[in-house]
């Protein structure tokens, strides 16, 4: 129905009919995300050197839940049940939609204001006029050289995306901010990074770093 919907909003592009070919078509422009399975008590992600273990290492819990039992855990006797996941991250590569934003005339010269269009006149205006902003530089000066470098907020809550639906589910996304960008745009929306999206029903809490774990590989 969206894919009939946008085809009649805009005739003359080249909508496919078919859902799996749009996901590969957006997948394509590498704007897809990698699932990464986790434990469902947040213990560990199943990724790295984890990839293939079965059950958690810290809880013991199994890592695939039985389609074909109500309880979650696996029917062994069951060889032909297909294994699903009890739990999954989705993690949105973060180094090719920066890469993106160098790459459209329309945002490689504001990838760089926080360098060429600041104003010194001590009044604070922007993150970079911050004592942070030039501490920071101060300690990595072959980093603050480039204006090039990448300066990066990390902001996450959970929202309910049933809305107002007897439901106790909650999602958790993971959005980095640039602010290498002029003030006027750097937090408007359209600007926003998704990085990952995290399900969960309470919220990780103070377990966020075992999720960040992919993110933090990526900035390194």
């Amino acid at each position: 129905m969206l894919l009939e919907f946008l085809r009649d909003m805009f005739p003359f592009a080249k909508i496919s009919h078919s859902c799996k070919d749009m996901k590969k078509l957006i997948k394509d422009l590498g704007l897809g995300y990698n699932k990464i399975h986790n434990c469902p008590n947040d213990c560990m992600l199943y990724w790295g050197d984890q990839k293939n273990q079965q059950c958690c290492y810290v809880c013991g819990q199994s890592r695939w839940m039985n389609r074909n039992t109500e309880d979650g855990n696996e029917d062994e006797n069951d060889a032909q049940s297909k294994k699903k996941p009890i739990k999954i991250l989705r993690y949105f590569l973060l180094i090719p939609r920066l890469q993106r934003l160098f790459m459209s005339s329309k945002t490689t010269e504001s990838m760089t204001w926080h360098h060429d269009g600041l104003t010194d006149d001590g009044l604070l205006r922007h993150p970079t006029d911050s004592l942070a902003w030039k501490s920071f530089d101060s300690k990595f000066p072959s980093f603050a050289s480039d204006p090039q470098s990448v300066r990066l907020g990390l902001a996450f809550d959970r929202f309910n995306p049933y809305k107002i639906m007897s439901t106790a589910y909650n999602t958790w996304p993971v959005v980095p901010v640039s602010y290498n960008l002029p003030p006027w745009i750097c937090m408007k929306q359209s600007f926003f990074i998704l990085s990952m999206i995290i399900p969960e029903e309470k919220g990780p809490e103070n377990d966020i770093d075992i999720y960040l774990q992919s993110l933090i590989e990526e900035l390194k």
